[in-house]
């Protein structure tokens, strides 16, 4: 099938706030997909910033350009719940209205080509209890792994991806299971180093007391509790646009800011098997989600002092 012949299928769902900017660069891009439904989370103003509620309106506003055949849900809080209650909660809603969709925030944006690899990949592994999600995500920076079009990853990277009702069901955003998991080692097994053990260990601490307000620590918990691997394409389907000083988390710019994406081939190539690609996790851990040195010796003298 060409590109032309190709029609989206899948409901999209898009996760908006205060950003009216990103959030028209990301519409058009849907809007070229054309999706049938379209289904928009939003939350409402901070009381304490001045001029919020007027960037929320204007992001809510953009949704009314929708101007083709599509059905248009829309889940707004006139309320700020806050990151981690709002998506939360809109995921949850999502999923009680389909049974799997392609996820955009407002600050990602997609590649064409992002909307039909996800597609085909949702259709390909619908019933397959293993794989919890299909990410646009490639943080190799140009390095590929084999000939086939995507790999099997432990991260979950949640910039732009797709997944199904039987998946998101396990989600919990409080995770209560931690403690349990916690104390039995369980980060021994799913971490590759002391520094990214480190890692995982405050933020899923943090988390579970409530000083992180996130909502995607809790989906990666879900997914290594619950023994699931995702799928990461060989080429950057997704630019995150959203760095910055407005930005709700992601202040700073960094080497994921703005990175450049490529279309991915059809007929996509598919792995044999499911073994994870352990180079490219090894990359990824070493990278995104370790701590330096200095902060683990800072935090294992706090620990000690404690005691």
């Amino acid at each position: 099938m060409s590109d032309s012949d190709w029609q989206l299928n899948t409901a999209v769902a898009f996760i908006i706030f205060n950003r009216p900017d990103t959030t028209e660069r990301v519409f058009a891009e849907i809007a070229k997909a054309k999706p049938p439904k379209l289904l928009v989370i939003a939350d409402g103003p901070r009381l304490d910033r001045p001029g919020e509620a007027e960037k929320c309106h204007a992001a809510r506003a953009i949704i009314e350009r929708v101007d083709w055949p599509c059905e248009v849900l829309t889940n707004y809080s006139e309320t700020n719940l806050g990151c981690k209650n709002r998506v939360a909660s809109g995921l949850d809603w999502v999923f009680e209205q389909v049974p799997e969709a392609i996820i955009l925030e407002d600050d990602c944006l997609p590649e064409p080509s992002f909307f039909r690899f996800c597609e085909e990949l949702l259709d390909r592994y619908r019933d397959d209890e293993r794989i919890a999600l299909i990410s646009g995500d490639n943080f190799q920076f140009g390095k590929k792994y084999g000939e086939s079009s995507y790999y099997f990853s432990m991260y979950n990277h949640i910039w732009g991806w797709a997944s199904w009702r039987r998946a998101w069901r396990y989600y919990d955003k409080d995770i209560r299971n931690w403690p349990k998991l916690r104390d039995s080692g369980w980060l021994k097994i799913q971490a590759q180093s002391i520094r990214q053990r480190e890692y995982w260990q405050h933020a899923f601490q943090g988390v579970y007391t409530g000083k992180i307000d996130t909502w995607d620590y809790q989906w990666t918990f879900t997914v290594w509790s619950q023994n699931m691997i995702s799928i990461l394409p060989n080429v950057n389907l997704i630019s995150n646009i959203g760095f910055g000083s407005d930005a709700t988390h992601t202040t700073s710019i960094n080497i994921y800011s703005n990175m450049k994406t490529q279309s991915i081939e059809f007929p996509l190539c598919h792995p044999n098997g499911f073994d994870i690609e352990l180079k490219a996790d090894a990359f990824t851990g070493r990278n995104m989600f370790s701590i330096s040195l200095f902060n683990m010796l800072s935090r294992v003298i706090r620990r000690i002092f404690k005691k």
